[in-house]
């Protein structure tokens, strides 16, 4: 079963690729606070159909490249 994630474009200026920031949430190990962390991964985008600000479903694929391991599945709102 390969993994899934959802997160929101933050660039679409490469061809057929996309990068994606994931946010997750961790608590600080003294302090107890929750801070916000956002992980940005390369997805592969066949079509350059997907615009910053989307918020998409990305699922785990192949070795597409040096650092894309990502696939861009659908668009799930703005």
């Amino acid at each position: 079963m390969r993994k899934t994630k959802v997160g929101v474009v933050l660039s679409d200026r490469m061809n057929k690729t996309r990068v994606v920031g994931i946010t997750w949430h961790t608590k600080h190990p003294r302090y107890k606070k929750y801070l916000k962390k956002v992980t940005k991964v390369y997805a592969h985008d066949e079509k350059n159909e997907f615009r910053i600000g989307d918020k998409v479903l990305i699922r785990e694929t192949r070795p597409l490249s040096r650092l894309k391991r990502w696939r861009v599945i659908k668009k799930l709102s703005e």
